[in-house]
């Protein structure tokens, strides 16, 4: 459940996307800016009085492809009346994501209304999925993507009409010019986190008439005034996630590896200005590194994904492959420090397709699950986050 219910706290595409390739080339947008706004907390009854280490866990394309939509109506049960349910779909990753303070997911796709569901080329899920997501202990999503436009500012609409009823915060798209300058804002163990969400492009859809700020568009300079503002609105920590890269390429490409490198070299007054990058979109994992001191995760993988179909037209494993990355920040030792991340750890994570489940591997494999796909499955993931030499600068592997 969102931050009041997590367990430990108190109060208590040809066919990727379904049959086809997921995504285009970038397009063309301009940015948008946002303005400071005061933090706002969230509901977890973490003690506000003090400060501590808090753990923070991000995930993910969530992708529904229309098998994940009919597996989705199947895990709801008779009758069938057009119901979904998500929830079980989640449930092997509910108890990492729900013991971690905060939790944070990237929601690729925007939700359609009245049965109209659709996978590849234009996403519409259902709105149930935010339900599910709040289910399994999201407290925040990314909403920036290529596919952020796939039903116009109506599909941004009710894409967060719904996780605000789930009790999900979200940041990366707007319905109005004032939610547009707002981070979604996050507090834990007396630190106030701010995400930020940016996305290359819209699959050349337009930006909605009279409604520049409907999608947060990546631009170097606009992303370090925004995470300054969140700075000087209240943010001890900054999150920023990025819907970036190559499709189906596990290195990082230029654009990433300059982007990476000039954010994370981006300081105000000797203190870095963004705290944690994480990435998504090129449906494969990618490595983790610290860059300039901060942790950067190229690509997250996919978290919920239909069987993949990559360019060349064949079936490839890696894209319902992913990670979770997983992130201890330490209060500053100085009033006024950065909150350093003092453990960094990454789980992974596969959809089994032909169960409809999405699997922590490393917990199953230790629970004595004996499986070829796991073991090769989890080789894979582990070879991939660890490419750039991550190991050396601390990162484990979790479960």
């Amino acid at each position: 459940m969102p931050q009041h219910a997590r367990r430990g706290m108190a109060a208590l595409g040809v066919v990727l996307c379904g049959t086809a390739v997921a995504c285009a080339p970038p397009g063309g947008d301009g940015p948008r800016s946002r303005a400071d706004e005061p933090p706002v907390t969230s509901t977890r009854a973490a003690p506000a009085q003090q400060t501590r280490p808090f753990t923070l866990v991000a995930t993910g394309d969530v992708l529904p492809h229309d098998s994940v939509i009919r597996q989705a109506g199947a895990d709801a049960g008779p009758p069938a009346d057009g119901s979904y349910d998500f929830r079980p779909m989640l449930a092997g990753v509910r108890p990492v994501i729900s013991s971690a303070d905060l939790a944070i997911c990237h929601m690729e796709t925007v939700y359609g209304a009245h049965g109209d569901y659709s996978g590849y080329p234009a996403f519409k899920s259902p709105p149930q999925i935010a339900k599910g997501l709040a289910a399994t202990g999201y407290d925040s999503c990314s909403t920036a993507s290529n596919h952020s436009l796939d039903d116009g500012a109506a599909g941004i609409r009710r894409t967060l009409d719904a996780l605000d009823t789930a009790g999900v915060r979200h940041t990366g798209s707007a319905r109005s010019a004032a939610e547009a300058t707002t981070p979604a804002w996050l507090k834990s163990a007396g630190a106030k986190v701010a995400q930020l969400a940016y996305t290359y492009g819209t699959n050349g859809y337009p930006l909605p008439e009279g409604q520049p700020w409907a999608v947060s568009l990546l631009d170097q300079d606009r992303i370090i005034a925004d995470a300054r503002a969140a700075r000087r609105a209240g943010a001890d920590v900054v999150v920023l996630s990025l819907h970036w890269g190559t499709e189906w390429q596990t290195e990082p490409d230029a654009t990433q590896l300059s982007l990476a490198k000039a954010l994370t070299a981006s300081r105000t007054a000797g203190r870095p200005d963004i705290d944690l990058i994480i990435g998504t979109h090129a449906h494969v994992p990618q490595p983790y590194e610290k860059v300039n001191g901060t942790w950067v995760v190229y690509g997250m993988g996919d978290q919920i994904a239909g069987p993949m179909t990559n360019y060349s037209g064949s079936f490839d494993a890696r894209g319902n492959q992913g990670s979770i990355g997983r992130f201890t920040f330490t209060p500053p030792r100085s009033p006024g420090g950065r909150w350093e991340v003092t453990r960094a750890e990454f789980i992974p994570q596969w959809m089994d397709t032909a169960e409809g489940r999405v699997v922590n591997l490393p917990d199953a494999l230790a629970r004595g699950v004996d499986r070829d796909d796991y073991e090769e499955a989890q080789t894979s993931i582990r070879a991939a986050v660890l490419s750039r030499n991550a190991e050396a600068d601390g990162l484990t592997m979790g479960r």
